[in-house]
């Protein structure tokens, strides 16, 4: 059975996005029909439409996003209708060389629905981040929906299925912030902001935000920055030293994606520090540093990917969290706004005055299916 439903679709490059009739199979063997109930507008969403992730066209925006199961495949044993769930673009394969080595956070092979959700002349569709939810229904893996308490609000932990999962895990999971550390944070968007929560709820007692907006310092305060900088009226690097005894973080998180702002974080950090690069650079970007400097400073420097995250063991906690009040996931919510705002919505967000964006879907009559067999 074929379900007839609305969805954001991105035709070509940088054109701006459609409101489009989508065609969603019903669920085979391993995949499983999300009613979506609200979804983020993330960052990689513009990306998609710039073309900027590849130039698979047609693509179905979307991937920040909580729901309900419809369906479930007659493969899926762990899933059933009704349970609510987190959507996830990382699903374990258990097969590549990083799952066997025991280290599925950076499963090379990760899981996607295999049926094609189409445009109505049969086009298929490329889902953004193998998700595609700014649409009523979307088809997944089985794999990439993580069973959550569902007293949650799905405005809220849907956010935890890219954005704010990246910035947590870029502290907590890549970072290794402990009790007692003290943490920089370069750039006080969704992400960076994200890595301060994620450094206040694993006992970082210094925690210190970097940014040039004024607006962003302000929401770093109010999510467990200890200290702010305005990188427009001072020297970041120098900043960061003046509060931390002349030494620097222990755990240095660059959240923009700038040679410039790298350069900051890995002159912020303290001898034998680590430095995380979470902020998604430009493919034409690059960067030079002293081979000296990177050798006598000792430390690590890091990427993260999705902030190392293991969806099945992470979104559970972190929701518990949330519902226990220990994780302020309802302050990056800006704006509740519906499907057709979003390209207004990539244009707020471009100019830094959100920090996220959730589309609500309404949650009646949306899943009439046509009499396609």
């Amino acid at each position: 059975m074929t379900h007839h439903v609305q969805g954001i679709v991105a035709r070509s490059k940088g054109k701006a996005i459609v409101i489009e009739p989508v065609l969603v199979p019903d669920p085979s063997h391993s995949e499983v029909l999300v009613r979506v109930q609200a979804c983020g507008v993330c960052h990689t969403d513009l990306h998609y439409r710039e073309g900027a992730i590849n130039d698979e066209f047609p693509f179905l925006l979307g991937h920040e996003a909580a729901g309900v199961i419809e369906a479930v495949g007659d493969e899926v044993a762990h899933l059933q209708a009704g349970d609510f769930v987190v959507l996830a673009w990382r699903a374990p394969c258990g097969h590549c060389r990083s799952c066997k080595k025991g280290r599925p956070w950076y499963c090379f092979d990760s899981r996607n629905a295999q049926q094609s959700m189409t445009l109505q002349d049969g086009t298929p569709l490329t889902p953004a981040l193998g998700i595609g939810a700014f649409a009523e229904l979307t088809l997944v893996d089985a794999g990439q929906a993580v069973k959550v308490n569902p007293k949650a609000k799905a405005e809220a932990v849907g956010l935890l299925g890219c954005g704010v999962m990246a910035g947590l895990g870029a502290a907590m999971h890549t970072g290794k912030v402990t009790q007692g550390d003290s943490v920089a944070v370069f750039g006080c968007g969704g992400v960076g902001n994200a890595a301060i929560q994620g450094a206040r709820l694993s006992g970082a007692t210094t925690i210190i935000a970097i940014d040039i907006d004024a607006r962003k310092l302000a929401w770093a305060r109010d999510l467990g920055a200890t200290h702010t900088v305005n990188a427009i009226s001072v020297d970041a690097v120098e900043a960061v030293r003046e509060l931390t005894n002349g030494n620097g973080v222990d755990v240095s998180i660059e959240a923009v994606g700038t040679p410039a702002t790298l350069q900051q974080a890995f002159y912020a950090r303290d001898l034998a520090g680590t430095t995380v690069l979470v902020g998604v650079p430009d493919p034409s970007m690059t960067i030079e540093f002293p081979m000296i400097d990177i050798f006598s400073r000792g430390g690590s420097l890091k990427s993260s990917w999705y902030g190392d995250c293991l969806p099945t063991r992470d979104f559970p906690i972190l929701v518990d969290r949330y519902l226990a009040g220990d994780l302020n996931l309802d302050r990056f919510i800006t704006e509740i706004i519906e499907l057709d705002q979003v390209e207004a919505a990539f244009h707020r967000m471009e100019q830094g005055e959100v920090l996220r964006s959730v589309v609500r879907f309404p949650q009646t009559n949306i899943n009439a299916p046509s009499e396609d067999k």
